[in-house]
């Protein structure tokens, strides 16, 4: 008997959450439909109600994390509208709309998001999802070597519009090497890419952005003043507002750039393990024009070894230069790679960025506006940075620990050039002199179920926890476009001390997190723009 009244309950319970969820739904479309009617005509249907046939695949459309689209394992509530709004004004509607009932905002620029916080939520209640993909105009000015992006380009979008427009003087963006990534998350938490060790991150090139504020306000640089736009180039700008558009500064590049993947195995021996510890030195000392990552894979060994699985090393680079003159820096610089001629290919910056998104060469530029070409997946991810050589032996642990995953990845980026010129706190990005390369853990799975899950989590925290001893300390550094829900989330009610909140935002952001959090305080101090990691206000209203 008391089994069936706690079930009674439970079940009266969860009908009339959902009861009043329709009940807030409805009237917050109400209210979004109404204000957006008198303030910008529409032609096409931008509210979308979990009822509506098109709801599901506008949810799942440019998910990368297909983890968060499982209700059994992610426990998070779905939405209570999507928002596609094709006008700055709809989205103000939203914003005043969602602050008068009290309900939460998602952000969507892509779908790169690696905890789904860009499309779902476990701390509100309720919330929506407003998805900026229509808002995905690029304008460039070649005379001033400028573009304004809208934020929910992808950069894809951006490169092949630079690519095409800027054939006499060839020019590109310092971002990042997955052409699906929104824009306006990429740069909001740094971004990183090719071009870092010369030109810095995407975060560090831009100019100008306009911002939409808790009231609903349209802000630029001058009228948002210098704290703010210090704090969402960075430092997470959906703590912030909306950014509605960038002003980007485009970078100068050769006409002819060299791009080459050369791999080696365990098979190989020590082979694999001398180079990957030469690599962490050289990649960081070398020149600026040129950047070198490692991705370590599980893969097929050879026939020769029974097709047994073996931990594979590639080295990926991009020089702005020649074959001509690469190949005399890498036999001086790094010869036991034993880079020749014949691993290098030429062509342009736009090609370039074809080679390091997996394309076949002679692909045509148009698949960097493909946006259904997301590598989708359910995974987890971590980062670390390095800030002395790791040693041999602490590879071979890696190794192993590799070798109980099916899929894992490890993609090790150099930094050095110019990240070691930029002052810790010119961006909320603190990890510039002194930090070799940055380290992004990933496991991948396919299986469904609460036990695959903890499974793959378990195998990433004992990969995570044995890498400890040799990476940044005090705090142990992360990457915010990394993000890792591990390091600490903030309260559901959004009182979330400064304090409490500075155990993970010290390891994204070092000392810079206490004056992100002060420019909170002046600028959101109702807090409004929250979510799991969001920055706190240094003091609470």
């Amino acid at each position: 008997m008391k089994s069936l009244v706690i079930f009674l309950l439970t079940l009266f319970f969860i009908v009339s959450a959902a009861s009043s969820g329709r009940v807030v739904s409805e009237n917050l479309a109400e209210c979004i439909a109404n204000r957006s009617n008198t303030s910008y005509p529409r032609s096409i249907q931008t509210i979308f109600h979990p009822e509506s046939p098109l709801f599901a695949s506008l949810l799942d459309s440019r998910v990368q994390n297909m983890r968060y689209m499982n209700n059994a394992t992610s426990r998070r509530p779905q939405p209570l509208l999507i928002l596609t709004p094709s006008h700055e004004t709809e989205i103000q509607s939203a914003l005043l709309c969602c602050r008068d009932h009290g309900v939460e905002l998602r952000i969507r620029s892509g779908g790169h998001d690696y905890e789904g916080l860009s499309y779902f939520s476990s701390s509100a209640s309720y919330y929506i999802v407003v998805d900026l993909f229509n808002l995905n105009d690029v304008q460039l000015d070649l005379e001033s070597e400028t573009a304004w992006v809208q934020a929910g380009a992808r950069l894809g979008e951006l490169y092949y519009a630079i690519a095409k427009q800027s054939t006499s003087a060839p020019m590109a963006f310092p971002a990042g090497i997955c052409p699906t990534v929104g824009l306006g998350g990429h740069i909001g938490g740094g971004g990183l890419g090719t071009l870092t060790r010369k030109h810095g991150l995407a975060a560090d090139n831009v100019l100008d952005a306009y911002l939409m504020d808790a009231r609903g306000r349209i802000l630029n640089r001058k009228s948002m003043g210098e704290d703010v736009f210090w704090a969402i180039r960075g430092g997470g700008a959906a703590s912030f507002g909306i950014v509605l558009s960038w002003k980007l500064k485009l970078v100068r590049v050769p006409p002819k750039l060299t791009f080459f993947k050369v791999s080696t195995t365990l098979e190989e021996g020590d082979r694999s393990n001398k180079l990957i510890h030469k690599w962490q030195r050289f990649a960081h000392d070398a020149p600026e024009d040129l950047f070198v990552r490692t991705v370590i894979l599980k893969v097929d060994g050879s026939k020769k070894a029974n097709n047994k699985k073996t931990i594979q090393t590639t080295f990926e680079s991009l020089f702005l230069g020649t074959v001509e003159k690469l190949i005399p820096l890498m036999k001086q610089s790094f010869p036991e790679l034993g880079l020749t001629a014949g691993n290098c290919t030429e062509g342009s910056w736009a090609e370039s960025t074809l080679f390091f998104s997996g394309y076949k060469q002679g692909s045509p530029l148009e698949v960097l506006l493909d946006n259904t070409e997301i590598q989708r997946a359910k995974f987890k991810a971590k980062s670390d940075f390095v800030t002395e050589p790791i040693p041999e032996s602490g590879f071979e642990g890696m190794w192993e620990i590799a070798m109980e995953e099916d899929k894992p990845i490890v993609i090790l980026e150099p930094f050095g050039g110019r990240m070691s010129r930029i002052h810790e706190s010119y961006t909320p990005f603190p990890h510039r002199k002194g930090y070799l390369y940055n380290i992004q853990y990933l496991v991948k799975w396919e299986g469904d179920g609460v036990e695959e899950e903890q499974r793959h989590l378990k195998w990433m925290n004992k990969l995570y926890n044995y890498m400890e001893p040799y990476v940044s300390k005090s705090p142990r550094a992360a990457y915010l476009n990394y993000r890792d829900l591990d390091l600490g989330t903030n309260s559901v009610d959004g009182k979330t001390s400064f304090s409490e909140a500075s155990v993970w935002g010290a390891k994204y952001f070092k000392g810079n997190f206490k004056r992100l959090s002060e420019t909170k305080s002046k600028f959101d101090p109702g807090n409004f723009f929250r979510y799991e990691q969001s920055i706190p206000p240094l003091f609470h209203k």
